[in-house]
């Protein structure tokens, strides 16, 4: 339900500024998680967590495009699929040895922790890849 409002959005702002947005929702939903104690916090944090993707998983798709060369754009796109997909495994595999070790909490403050730093990233070395005019 978020995806085609939020798409209709990166055709008009920076994409760097809604990808941050993005970020954003998602470190609320790991907070909320993080306490997620009763099952109507949980449904918050899932809420959150679904709106994340609806406003990051077609702007990355958008950013690949910009960002590739007209007759590299298929490379791009597999390219960026392989790293995402090692990147998942092996954040997987790291969130199962904290929830195990440390609990569910530390798992999702780990991720807000990796998305803050994600978006601080992005405020001070943005590239021209990201949609912006610049």
């Amino acid at each position: 339900m978020s995806a085609y409002p939020f798409g209709k959005l990166a055709d008009a702002m920076s994409h760097t500024r809604l990808l941050i947005a993005g970020l954003v929702v998602l470190i609320g939903s790991d907070v909320v998680l993080a306490h997620g104690t009763h099952w109507s916090i949980v449904v918050v944090g899932v809420a959150l967590w679904g709106l994340h993707m609806g406003m990051t998983q077609g702007l990355l798709a958008t950013m690949v495009a910009h960002a590739a060369p007209p007759h590299l754009r298929g490379t791009g796109f597999g390219f960026f699929n392989l790293l995402g997909g090692i990147v998942t495994l092996a954040s997987s595999a790291i969130a199962g040895q904290l929830w195990e070790r440390f609990g569910a909490a530390t798992t999702f403050y780990a991720g807000a922790v990796f998305s803050a730093v994600t978006v601080v990233l992005l405020l001070f070395y943005p590239t021209p890849a990201t949609g912006d005019a610049s």
